[in-house]
C-alpha cells in the first residue's frame, strides 16, 4: 500500500547567494530563488527530506559492465536524495561476503547485492531481511526467490544467448567448428548454457571444438592467452567461430585473433560496454555481434525498485530487463564514434526504460537537481 502524504507542499525559500564574478562583466551577486516543489503524493518516507542510506555490493568487478552498473544505481539514487554508497570484491567471495556482513552492522536502510551465487548469499540476505532491510539483488542465486519481499533482477540471459547464437548458427550456415568461452557457477551462466545445449542439438552442424572460462581480476588477459593458445591449436579452417557468454571474454578473444592475424575467426559474444565497441569497431576486429542490455540502466532500474520497497510500494518478486543485438555492421556504419552514451541512436530503445519510474520519483529528481 503507497504511503503518500495529502495536501503537503513544501515551498522553497528565496535565497541571496554571493556569486565569483566572471569576465562576461556579470555582477558578483544575483539573486537565486529555487522553484516550488510539491510534494503531494510523494511517500511520507521521502516527503520529508529523510532520503535513505544505501549500499550496492557486488561480487564481480574489475570489468567495464560492473563499472557502468555501479555508476547507474548510484546516479539514479542520488538523483532521489539518497546517500548511495558501492562496492565490489573482484571475484573475491570471502570479500563479498565480509562486506555483507559489515554492511549490515552500518544502518543502511537498503541494499542492492550483485552476483551473489551461492549458498551463503541466502543466508546473507535473509539476515538483512530479518534485519528489517530491504532487498534487491541482480544476476543472483534462484534460491533468493524463497525469502520474502525480495526482488530477483536479471537480464533476459536466455534471450542474449538466443541472439548471439541465432546469429552465430544464420551466418555459419547451420555448420562450423567452434571454441565456447563460459565460465559455471553464476546463475546467468548458467541459463545462458541452457540455451547454448539446446541449440547445439537443435543443429547438429555446430560442433564445440575446444572450451575455456574463468573469472578473476584479469579474465580477459587469461582469455586472451588461452585463445591464442586455441589458434595455434586449430589453424586455419578448423575453427569457424567463438561464442563468448560475456565480454570479458570476447575482448580477450578479439585481441588474441587481432594478434595472430586470424580475423576469419568471428566473436558473437554477450554484453557490451565503451571498451567493447571501440574494439567492435576497428577495421580489423573480428567481433561481428553482441547481445546486451546496458548497464548503467540495469543499475538504475534496480535502484527505482529498491526505493518502491523503501516507499512501501508493492514489487515483483522478479524482472528481467529486455535484451538488444548489436552488429558490427551498424557500428562501423556510424558517422561518429558510437559509446555507450549515443548507442541509442544506433539500437532502438537503448538504455531506456520508464519501469518502475514513479511520478514521485520524478519530483524528487526535480528537487535534488544539481
Amino acid at each position: 500500500m503507497r504511503k503518500t502524504i495529502k495536501a503537503t507542499i513544501i515551498t522553497a525559500i528565496a535565497s541571496a547567494l554571493l556569486l565569483t564574478g566572471c569576465s562576461s562583466g556579470q555582477s558578483s551577486t544575483e539573486t537565486k530563488k529555487e522553484e516550488k516543489v510539491s510534494f503531494e503524493n510523494v511517500p511520507e518516507r521521502f516527503a520529508d527530506g529523510q532520503g535513505a542510506k544505501i549500499k550496492v555490493i557486488r561480487k564481480i568487478g574489475g570489468d567495464d559492465h560492473t563499472a557502468q552498473y555501479l555508476a547507474g544505481a548510484k546516479e539514479e539514487g542520488e538523483s532521489l536524495g539518497f546517500q548511495v554508497d558501492t562496492y565490489t570484491a573482484n571475484g573475491d567471495t570471502a570479500k563479498f561476503h565480509d562486506a555483507i556482513a559489515q554492511a549490515l552492522q552500518q544502518d543502511y536502510d537498503g541494499y542492492i547485492i550483485s552476483h551473489g551465487d551461492d549458498a551463503a548469499t541466502v543466508n546473507d540476505v535473509q539476515k538483512l531481511v530479518d534485519g528489517g532491510k530491504s532487498v534487491v539483488t541482480f544476476d543472483s542465486i534462484n534460491d533468493l526467490s524463497k525469502i520474502d519481499g525480495v526482488t530477483l533482477t536479471s537480464q533476459d540471459d536466455e534471450a542474449l544467448a538466443a541472439l548471439a547464437l541465432d546469429k552465430l548458427i544464420e551466418e555459419q550456415k547451420g555448420k562450423a567448428a567452434i571454441a565456447y568461452l563460459w565460465v559455471d557457477g553464476f546463475p546467468p551462466m548458467v541459463r545462458r548454457n541452457a540455451v547454448y545445449q539446446k541449440k547445439l542439438k537443435e543443429n547438429p552442424g555446430i560442433k564445440e571444438v575446444e572450451r575455456f572460462g574463468v573469472a578473476s581480476s584479469d579474465t580477459s588477459v587469461q582469455t586472451q592467452n588461452a585463445v591464442a593458445a586455441m589458434l595455434n591449436k586449430y589453424p586455419k579452417g578448423e575453427l569457424d567461430a567463438i561464442f563468448a557468454t560475456w565480454d570479458a571474454f570476447a575482448i580477450g578473444a578479439a585481441r588474441a585473433i587481432k594478434e595472430a592475424g586470424r580475423e576469419e575467426v568471428k566473436i558473437y559474444g554477450i554484453d557490451v560496454s565503451n571498451a567493447d565497441l571501440q574494439e567492435i569497431n576497428s577495421a580489423d576486429s573480428s567481433w561481428a555481434y553482441t547481445a546486451a542490455v546496458d548497464p548503467k540502466l540495469i543499475g538504475a532500474v534496480n535502484m527505482r525498485i529498491l526505493a518502491k520497497k523503501l516507499a512501501g510500494e508493492d514489487t515483483p518478486q522478479t524482472y528481467d530487463l529486455k535484451a538488444s543485438l548489436i552488429s558490427q555492421k551498424q557500428i562501423q556504419a556510424s558517422k561518429k564514434a558510437v559509446n555507450m552514451t549515443n548507442l541509442s541512436g544506433i539500437v532502438n530503445g537503448w538504455g531506456e526504460s520508464s519501469e518502475f519510474e514513479e511520478d514521485w520519483m520524478k519530483v524528487l529528481k526535480a528537487h535534488y537537481k544539481k
